[in-house]
């Protein structure tokens, strides 16, 4: 291994989700190559954006499919998590859970178009 690369999200219709990182997330549009697949970044971190069409999802070798949705998240940090949610509610988001609150900081979960879980994220130090 040399390094990170970034992040796949599986979604179903990539523009839709380009438009959801880019306008509502302030995500920068990095690469597109619609309708298939694109990346946007957040400093460094990159997401890459994989349609039906996407040799990334592909159905698996025992013949089940990939798909989007899960647990498993993108941490994004913010400065004040009550800010952050208070704008994105006023951009029409709506939220996997409450805010959390424990030794580490503040959390609270979103999901893109397709369901993929973001974790907005305060350090508590």
């Amino acid at each position: 291994m040399i390094g990170f690369h970034g992040v796949r999200y599986l979604v179903t219709d990539v523009k839709r989700a380009v438009e959801f990182y880019n306008e509502r997330l302030g995500f920068a549009v990095e690469y597109q190559q619609l309708p298939a697949f694109a990346t946007v970044a957040l400093g460094t971190l990159k997401i890459h954006l994989s349609g039906p069409q996407a040799s990334g999802s592909r159905p698996l070798p025992s013949g089940g499919p990939q798909g989007p949705g899960g647990y498993n998240r993108v941490i994004l940090r913010v400065q004040d998590l009550p800010e952050a949610i208070g704008m994105l509610r006023n951009n029409g988001i709506t939220f996997r859970n409450a805010m959390e609150i424990g030794p580490g900081g503040r959390q609270i979960q979103i999901e893109d178009p397709d369901g993929n879980p973001i974790e907005l994220f305060q350090p508590g130090h």
